[in-house]
């Protein structure tokens, strides 16, 4: 029944191909979705990548734009813009589909090729029968990963986060900015002051040894012209008991 595989194997090669591509891009997704979850329940210690960019982008958009508006659109656009690689969670996520799609092209034309070649309906109908259980299989994994409930789920978790944790910490910590900034600047006026005094303080010994030096400049300056009119005095003195001398002479 199934030696139409055989004979056409490239078709089936290319159908199983896809249906395994399909399956396993849709557990990858779910698998990273719900690893995101799980490190969303303790954010503040995660050792995720994603989600410590996440934090740090709101953190500068909060500080730049003095707080965000609208969290779940930032939210939204940070999942918009996981990637594995070159693609997007979407896109890795809407290419799953593609694939499943795919695999069903490919038995329909493994169909169309029996049916030119001649064959009876029992020797095609293994194509049939693999695209319904491959789309079985799909819908199944698809419904085990749910990879949209895990979307809000995630979506759910870092909303909850940033709103209720990380905007209340960003706020305590411009408010202790603001009270340091307030209490350097009260404190700013009380340190001038005090290098005021200071430098007072330092100036008055120098300026009382200056005035030292002054009065023992002046004291010498004094007894230099007391000794200076002594001198002058006795000088005279000589001069008018010469003039007496050569007079009577």
């Amino acid at each position: 029944m199934f030696a139409v595989f055989y004979e056409e194997k490239l078709i089936t090669i290319l159908m199983m191909l896809s249906l395994l591509l399909s399956v396993f891009t849709r557990i990858m997704i779910g698998i990273l979705y719900q690893n995101m979850i799980k490190q969303t329940e303790n954010m503040s210690t995660t050792n995720h990548k994603a989600l410590k960019q996440c934090k740090i982008k709101f953190s500068n958009c909060y500080q730049l734009n003095n707080g965000v508006s609208n969290i779940s659109i930032f939210v939204d656009k940070f999942l918009n813009k996981l990637k594995v690689g070159h693609f997007s969670y979407q896109t890795i996520y809407h290419l799953s589909g593609q694939l499943m799609l795919l695999s069903v092209f490919f038995a329909g034309v493994g169909v169309c090729k029996c049916i030119i070649g001649g064959y009876s309906l029992g020797a095609i109908l293994p194509f049939y029968i693999f695209s319904f259980l491959g789309l079985y299989f799909y819908f199944a994994i698809s419904a085990i990963t749910d990879i949209r409930g895990r979307r809000r789920v995630l979506k759910t978790n870092l909303v909850d986060y940033l709103e209720n944790h990380m905007v209340k910490r960003l706020e305590q910590a411009e408010e202790e900015i603001q009270e340091t900034k307030v209490q350097e600047s009260s404190t700013a006026p009380r340190r001038r002051q005090k290098s005021k005094e200071n430098f007072v303080i330092e100036l008055m010994p120098v300026r009382a040894a200056s005035k030292l030096s002054d009065e023992k400049e002046g004291k010498e300056e004094s007894e230099t012209e007391v000794k200076l009119s002594h001198i002058s005095l006795s000088e005279e003195r000589e001069l008018e008991e010469l003039l007496r001398e050569f007079l009577t002479s």
